[in-house]
């Protein structure tokens, strides 16, 4: 008996699918091994120096590791990059309405008599325009942890236009701790029981 082609196509996929999870489980179940971690300097422009002390404020608070600022005696390395734009976001529009009316009437006679003539006209406009230019912030951070052997552990991109309390560079530290404190509590629930 032949099988469909989707069939055999439904069949891969679910022998792949346990692949790929035990891969994510077992790189998740190393954040359970780290102790100490050393947050590198991150690549990106000027701001990326202010953004890596957010990040070590923002992980210092959310109390999952030790971080150390002697490379030697880390478990795993924060590697990654950051930048802090400013940009001017700018809105610009125009309305306008305008109306003319003209009405002429001419009358003209015979026998050497001149006619007489009336006109009347009128024209109404108005228009309005706005131009708003606002400051803003976007910050962008891409991290990850690297173990001794450099396998990359945890990764994440996070992005941000500020919070309603906190700016960008703030809100994107406080999004890559919350992202590991989660995956760090995943990897709790997967870990295997003695």
């Amino acid at each position: 008996m032949k099988l469909p082609r989707w069939a055999l196509l439904l069949a891969l996929c679910a022998t792949a699918w346990p692949a790929e999870n035990e891969l994510e489980k077992s790189m998740l179940v190393q954040l359970l091994a780290v102790h100490r971690v050393y947050v590198d300097h991150l690549t990106g422009g000027e701001t990326a120096a202010q953004i890596r002390d957010i990040v070590i404020s923002s992980l210092q608070g959310a109390k999952l590791f030790v971080l150390t600022e002697n490379q030697d005696r880390a478990d795993t390395i924060l590697r990654g990059a950051a930048e802090d734009l400013v940009f001017t976001d700018t809105f610009s529009s125009s309305e306008g309405v305008s109306g003319s009316m003209s009405l002429g009437v001419n009358k003209s006679g015979s026998y050497g008599k001149r006619g007489g003539g009336n006109s009347l006209g009128g024209s109404v406009g108005d228009n309005e325009s706005t131009h708003i230019a606002e400051r803003k912030h976007e910050a962008v951070a891409t991290v990850r942890l690297t173990n001794k052997d450099g396998d990359v552990i945890w990764a994440t991109t996070q992005e941000s236009l500020g919070g309603k309390f906190h700016g960008a560079s703030a809100d994107v530290a406080d999004k890559i701790s919350r992202q590991l404190a989660d995956d760090f509590e995943r990897a709790k629930r997967m870990k295997p029981a003695p």
